[in-house]
């Protein structure tokens, strides 16, 4: 795809975030989103922005060490 360009920032595609995958978006400036070349997804920042936040629920306590005393 030639004609891709990346946009402004480098988004993550949310729907193959979800998946475990780390899969940048490109961005259309003739139709102003941004879209993945993976999986088909499609969006504007604003949907791109709100999806991504919900994938980053998942990993929110990644870097937490857990101990015995938390699950008591």
């Amino acid at each position: 795809m030639a004609q891709a360009g990346k946009g402004k920032l480098n988004f993550r595609c949310p729907s193959c975030f979800m998946r475990d995958l780390d899969i940048d978006m490109f961005y259309d400036k003739e139709k102003k989103e941004y879209y993945c070349i993976r999986c088909q997804y499609r969006g504007s920042e604003k949907d791109v922005l709100e999806k991504n936040e919900t994938a980053r629920f998942r990993y929110g306590a990644m870097k937490k060490r857990f101990k015995l005393e938390d699950f008591e």
